[in-house]
């Protein structure tokens, strides 16, 4: 999608601290972190937001990209202290940009509820 920050961001049009690629999701860091780790975990292929992977495949991709945010925690050392994984769907739920994305938060004690 042309007018999305993060499929111009998959496509290397904008500059990204990048972590981690794979076919199907990346992972950089938020340039507006709210925890010593913070980063954004998207699929490669445009989906608006949790409630539009739908089907098989929006299954299969929500699988990966769970798998490929706690595979990233355990690279960034988050596995003994622990670490949160959150999605906003919508503009209610704090959902600022229209690309599916995880937040990878930790390496402090985060408090709850978050806000």
């Amino acid at each position: 999608m042309a007018d999305c920050l993060f499929c111009r961001i998959v496509a290397g049009e904008i500059p990204a601290a990048i972590v981690k690629r794979s076919d199907a999701a990346l992972a950089f860091r938020d340039i507006d972190a709210k925890a010593p780790v913070h980063l954004l975990v998207i699929p490669t292929k445009h989906v608006a937001a949790v409630r539009d992977a739908k089907g098989a495949d929006g299954e299969r991709l929500l699988g990966r990209l769970l798998a490929f945010a706690a595979e990233i925690a355990a690279e960034q050392g988050l596995d003994r202290d622990g670490y949160r994984i959150v999605t906003n769907t919508g503009r209610n739920a704090g959902q600022s940009v229209d690309h599916l994305h995880l937040h990878l938060l930790g390496g402090r004690k985060l408090t709850w509820p978050p806000g």
